[in-house]
């Protein structure tokens, strides 16, 4: 993705992993498969690999530039975490490009999490004399109250709900809060005017999307809301990783029902490059029409 302005305020891409990844049926398990691939012949080319049958999904995290922050935005997989494959990525390509943005791990003052799996915390921390320390030291971290309360008793009550993010939480998320780097807030919070949180639920139990606002411009980091763009012209198709696909569902509805037709610009996590774009009336649907 190529840097973009909203007002006074930049934004930039960090690529973690890209290219294709899952095949339909195992991103979308209600989704017909058949119908998928209609639409995807009819969609940006860049969407899907016929070769192998696979929806390019790519792992990003967005880097947002204000007058007075600097503030990263989901952290990727991360670093040395020991997950077994096909989460096992090599930590040098997200270094490579956080460090090409000119940025040491200093120079962060906010991290923001839309939610906290494994795919969106991996950089909050990193191995240190065989401990969990937060990697960006002089950042607050903003984690939702309720969101992080969950997976907190998810984890200690060895519920394991959703995968293995019980460990996730006590490698990405406790050491911050032990470091005294998090910030617990609800959905009320906002940062100068610029960041403020919207509650996106059904992917996770308390999925935020960030707003970023300035000089009368607005962008919306959607997080895990949507994966692909085969979600605008079929809302009620929830991936596998959802906690609860049918208020994800409703939640992306409600969203696109919302924001359809406006100058907001979308900024999905898992949406290959140029990334970027609006969604759009489509019929009693919705599409997605990307940036150039």
């Amino acid at each position: 993705m190529r840097e973009i302005t909203v007002g006074d305020v930049r934004i930039a891409s960090i690529v973690e992993r890209d290219g294709p990844w899952r095949k339909i049926a195992n991103m979308f398990p209600n989704a017909d498969v058949e119908l998928a691939r209609r639409h995807l012949a009819t969609m940006d080319p860049f969407l899907y690999d016929p070769g192998s049958d696979k929806l390019v999904l790519p792992y990003q995290t967005f880097v947002v530039r204000t007058p007075r922050h600097t503030i990263l935005i989901d952290t990727c997989t991360g670093d040395h975490k020991g997950h077994p494959a096909p989460w096992d990525f090599p930590v040098q390509p997200w270094l490579t490009n956080f460090h090409a943005l000119g940025l040491k791990y200093e120079d962060i003052d906010y991290v923001f999490c839309t939610h906290l799996h494994i795919d969106h915390t991996g950089w909050n921390t990193r191995l240190v004399n065989g401990r969990w320390v937060p990697t960006f030291p002089n950042a607050k971290y903003i984690f939702h109250r309720q969101e992080y309360a969950f997976w907190e008793d998810d984890a200690l009550s060895g519920a394991n709900s959703h995968g293995d993010n019980g460990s996730v939480w006590r490698m990405n998320c406790l050491p911050i809060v032990e470091a005294g780097q998090a910030l617990l807030i609800d959905e009320s919070y906002s940062l100068d005017d610029t960041f403020f949180l919207s509650v996106t639920p059904g992917h996770s139990p308390f999925h935020c999307c960030v707003h970023i606002r300035s000089r009368g411009k607005e962008a919306i980091v959607t997080g895990d809301l949507m994966h692909h763009a085969l979600q605008c012209i079929e809302p009620d198709w929830s991936s596998g990783f959802d906690t609860d696909p049918i208020e994800s569902a409703k939640t992306r509805w409600k969203f696109f029902g919302q924001y359809a037709d406006s100058n907001i610009l979308m900024l999905p996590i898992h949406f290959p490059s140029p990334t970027m774009g609006r969604i759009a009336s489509n019929g009693d649907r919705f599409r997605y029409v990307f940036s150039a």
